[in-house]
């Protein structure tokens, strides 16, 4: 069978390709690895979610798909979907939207030129986008009204250039975030309510946010976060020219000569094989499985597999840090509104004296009380007993956090390769993580570490811990990287458009084509890349 296209994901990225070709007149075939997922599946454990998955998840992969994990003495792990250095994103029809906060941030003009403002530190690969902010600008405009973005347009108007409002107003503060926002304002910070992906007012006949108390790694029992999975991609199906196959699993690209794919084989929820061809091939299944899926797609004219033909693939493999200070508040403040993020400040993204970039610093999403008892305690409180559950009753009404993603330097030597001693459960070779960010992420995540410290003090808390994150892997909710875009197809795999160098047909579109990543969440970026991506398809005739 054939088509025009094959769209190999159904995320952030894959359902904007998909939706904007199968909207030209284009035949597609939509493969997914997951389910539709959506909240008449969701079973709401504290326990078991994609925020809190140590004891399992609700978001995929199922059995057999392990990963291997190579720590910073060499030893390697394998590693299951549930457990920390799988660095695992969601698996479902929207990729990670059903289940994510929904944090919707344009990168800064300077972030996509890291390398021209601040050089390149040694032993980094960083290095600026061929694509400047202007490129993008109105294709974060599309995503912020094709998907709905809810966010304070005036004030980050203040941060960034942008000709439209947002197509929402911004979600209500928290009595947290009030306070937060106070003490920001005394610090002499310009502060804001993020940009959310979540209508905070009813919107193409899907309710506002009710302010539930689980949001983050949880479907929306109101259908309020805006993603591709009830946007773009129900708009691509309704076209009648999209086919969306789910439970599906890629084993490769095949090729039909040096310069042109020609489909690929899958296999089905039985077991059986199926090949099909097209006219084009769009990978975008996340920064690790699209690496793995070229990788693992090697022939003849591509002995290291497709689209490495300088050693480029599977490099740069980043996410975010995350720097948090925690502090108690007198009196209880935590009202239990969600989503719960509701100040922000870039006050710190770059500027800031004796470091490479810098981050963005906001309160949290409302927080489980697991969450806060596994990860938030102080060092010299007990993790059982009567004194646990005494200061747990004590301090979760209390405490206010701030945290927030660091502009990381990415590391040739974090990078994503195949294990071939470790298969999956259809024979191929899992994905084997290695390597850590640069040193430099280090100093900036010790910088806004301080930073936040800074802000929760002056929130008036009797008490403030944290610590600052130590050099690590770190490619986790947020990865990107592995199939960086550039001019020079000696340092990158695509060209800035998405097309791998010297294949005609043959396209990625997610995160894994980020240069650097932003101190921000990427989510937009992404979706925003995809709409460029798909629309400079379209004036090449696919």
């Amino acid at each position: 069978m054939s088509y025009d296209a094959i769209v190999i994901g159904a995320g952030a990225g894959g359902g904007i390709i998909a939706a904007l070709l199968a909207e030209s007149g284009a035949k597609v075939l939509f493969l997914e690895r997951g389910k539709s997922y959506t909240y008449s599946d969701e079973v709401t454990d504290h326990l078991r979610n994609h925020r809190l998955s140590q004891y399992g998840q609700n978001t995929g992969p199922g059995a057999g798909n392990p990963r291997v994990f190579v720590d910073q003495q060499g030893q390697s792990h394998v590693v299951q979907p549930h457990h920390g250095g799988y660095h695992n994103n969601a698996v479902a029809v929207g990729g990670g939207t059903p289940v994510y906060g929904g944090q919707a941030w344009r990168f800064l003009p300077d972030d996509f030129r890291m390398a021209a403002r601040y050089g390149v530190p040694v032993g980094s690969s960083l290095a600026d986008w061929p694509i400047s902010y202007a490129d993008m600008a109105p294709y974060y405009q599309r995503a912020e009204y094709e998907i709905g973005v809810a966010g304070d347009s005036a004030l980050s108007a203040q941060v960034w250039p942008r000709a439209a409002d947002y197509a929402m107003p911004p979600v209500p503060k928290t009595v947290r975030g009030q306070i937060m926002h106070e003490a920001a304002t005394r610090l002499g910070w310009h502060n804001f309510t993020p940009p959310l992906l979540i209508n905070s007012v009813a919107r193409h006949g899907r309710s506002a946010c009710t302010g539930c108390t689980l949001c983050v790694g949880f479907a929306c029992h109101v259908d309020a976060k805006n993603g591709t999975h009830n946007t773009m991609i129900p708009r691509a199906l309704a076209t009648g020219n999209c086919t969306l196959l789910t439970e599906v699993h890629v084993l490769r690209i095949n090729m039909h000569d040096a310069q042109r794919a020609a489909g690929v084989t899958y296999t089905d929820a039985t077991g059986a094989q199926h090949t099909v061809q097209a006219a084009t091939v769009v990978v975008s299944a996340g920064a690790v499985e699209s690496a793995r899926l070229l990788m693992n797609s090697a022939s003849g004219d591509h002995p290291n597999g497709i689209g490495n033909h300088s050693d480029q693939l599977g490099r740069n493999l980043q996410g975010h840090m995350y720097p948090r200070a925690i502090g108690l508040l007198p009196d209880p403040v935590n009202d239990l509104q969600g989503p719960g993020v509701s100040v922000c400040t870039t006050q710190f993204n770059h500027g800031n004296a004796d470091v490479i970039g810098g981050g963005m610093l906001a309160d949290e999403f409302i927080t489980l009380p697991i969450i806060f008892w596994k990860r938030f305690l102080p060092p010299e409180i007990p993790r059982w007993g009567a004194a646990a559950k005494e200061f747990m009753r004590y301090a979760y009404p209390r405490f206010v956090d701030i945290t927030g993603p660091v502009q990381e330097i990415p590391s040739p030597d974090s990078r994503v390769t195949l294990d071939t001693n470790i298969r999956d459960r259809y024979g191929l070779p899992v994905a084997r993580l290695s390597g850590t960010t640069h040193p430099e992420s280090v100093r900036t995540s010790a910088f806004m570490f301080e930073r936040a410290r800074e802000w929760v003090e002056a929130a008036g808390v009797t008490r403030l811990w944290g610590k600052p994150p130590s050099l690590t892997l770190s490619a986790s909710q947020h990865q990107a990287g592995t199939c960086r875009m550039g001019d020079d197809p000696a340092t990158s795999v695509t060209n800035r458009d998405g097309q791998i160098h010297g294949i005609s047909n043959l396209y990625v579109a997610d995160g894994s084509t980020h240069v650097t990543n932003g101190g921000f969440n990427p989510v937009l970026t992404i979706m925003a890349n995809a709409f460029r991506v798909g629309e400079k398809m379209l004036q090449r005739g696919r």
